[in-house]
């Protein structure tokens, strides 16, 4: 089992811009960052099921 980040960003940011990132290859737990920060700004941490209801209330319309 992993326990380091693996960030990515939005497949709409295509601009090159500063977006939020997300790893999702952690157990249990979504870290969340500003690209911008990167490794030296700060990290969010959402539970499992805390970030899929966040993201269904995104997805609905």
């Amino acid at each position: 089992m992993t326990t380091t980040p693996r960030w990515r960003k939005s497949s709409y940011s295509n601009n090159g811009g500063n977006c939020v990132e997300v790893a999702l290859n952690l157990p249990r737990t979504v870290p969340v960052r500003d690209s911008k920060a990167g490794d030296a700004g700060p990290v969010l941490t959402f539970g499992e099921a805390a970030f899929a209801t966040f993201l269904g209330a995104l997805r609905t319309p």
